[in-house]
């Protein structure tokens, strides 16, 4: 038995959780959250009790002796040297990495040569790391990375209709997001569908506050919604999803701001919290809409016709499709949703849903397509820290 850590170092935050593996099984879980802010707060859940406490974490690497102390106070682990590695969670590799990768010196160096691609998230993510590192020397560090699963798409795929040379000099083009989690899903879905990922056509959604989908063919990624950035795709719950450019440009005019100040409101001010300012969580907006509100009911309809839009050209791009997937918050608790895109793809695809078991499934696994059904309808929650267990495990030689 190892324990292995999975962390996911946000530029104020740094979320963790413990794995006894290979048993694949949660010994602890929190965060850390306004680090460098005011009133830091520690959050840690173990043995069914949650604990709370505002802590002095001016920087990442006091947020990490806060936790690894507390490991040992609350007799979690009895020496730190029972953690046998850490699992980073990482925005972006650029196009460096196909797969997770041991961070030694020059895995770290790819990642801050690639930080322009992430200038909110790399630098913190290897702020977490370098803090680890230095609080357990010797243990394996990983990263993996959300950039990595998407680089088998072709250049037909991920490429846009820009200057070639923008390519060149600057490496703009489709990365999208999301990975770990279409690795984990897919593989689940393919497990307990007993079918092996070769010879599935899948489409998955994956639906949270940040909202994308991917087509996978053979195990692999052939396109997915989001591009550059998160921004692209669908509307999520604050960013606005594809738009006309042009749209940024007759916006700085009319408004007089910078492009900086616009990017900045189709990113933090756009989905859902444009439509409903109250709030940009999707159960807020389900009540809302309930309540007759006709501005959120609009934004959750133009969501799902985004989404049936991308499901019906992955379709035709892959010739096909076996499997839809439904994961993350939305994805897995939703029934509306699910049963929303599901009515809008019967017509064309063939879709049945069994209601019933879709009203059911609540976070849990599921199959609610009905046997008629020409395309399999999966519910598969989510767990980007068992993937990342996992990589640890195998990338550092654990056993």
């Amino acid at each position: 038995m190892s324990k292995i850590m999975a962390v996911n170092a946000g530029s104020s935050s740094l979320k963790f959780q413990l794995l006894e593996m290979p048993e694949e099984k949660v010994i602890t879980e929190g965060l850390v959250e306004k680090i460098g802010l005011e009133k830091p707060n520690f959050v840690i859940k173990y043995e069914g009790k949650k604990e709370e406490k505002l802590v002095d974490a001016k920087n990442h690497a006091m947020a990490v002796d806060i936790l690894l102390k507390a490991l040992i106070e609350k007799g979690i682990v009895k020496d730190l040297k029972e953690i046998a590695g850490v699992g980073h969670r990482i925005l972006h590799c650029g196009e460096k990495y196909t797969d997770s990768v041991v961070m030694d010196d020059e895995a770290i160096r790819v990642v801050e040569s690639v930080s322009d691609l992430g200038p909110l998230h790399n630098p913190a993510n290897l702020t977490g790391i370098r803090a680890f590192k230095e609080a357990l020397p010797g243990v394996v560090q990983v990263g993996v990375f959300d950039t990595s699963f998407h680089l088998t798409m072709a250049p037909e795929a991920y490429m846009y209709g820009t200057p070639y040379e923008w390519y060149e000099k600057y490496h703009v083009r489709k990365y999208g997001f999301h990975g770990t989690s279409y690795r984990y899903v897919s593989a689940e879905a393919a497990a307990r569908l007993n079918r092996p990922l070769k010879g599935l056509k899948m489409i998955i959604a994956h639906l949270g506050n940040g909202a994308s989908l991917a087509a996978i063919k053979d195990g692999k990624v052939v396109d997915t919604t989001m591009g550059l950035t998160p921004l692209d795709g669908l509307p999520m719950g604050t960013r606005s999803g594809t738009i006309d450019p042009a749209i940024i440009e007759f916006i700085c005019h009319k408004e007089n701001k910078t492009v900086e100040e616009v990017t900045t409101i189709l990113n933090k001010k756009s989905g859902y919290i444009g439509y409903f300012p109250k709030s940009s969580d999707g159960r807020d907006l389900r009540k809302a809409q309930a309540e007759g509100d006709v501005k959120a009911d609009l934004i959750l309809r133009m969501q799902e016709k985004k989404i049936v839009d991308f499901i019906g050209s992955y379709y035709a791009y892959m010739g096909g499709c076996d499997v839809l997937v439904f994961t993350a918050g939305i994805g897995e608790k939703s029934p509306q949703t699910r049963s929303e895109v599901c009515a809008r793809l019967k017509e064309a695809f063939g879709v049945e849903i069994d209601e019933q078991k879709n009203i059911d499934t609540f976070g849990n696994y599921a199959e609610i397509s009905t046997p008629n059904s020409k395309i399999k309808v999966l519910v598969v929650p989510t767990n980007e820290e068992l993937m990342i267990a996992r990589d640890v495990m195998r990338l550092g030689n654990i056993k």
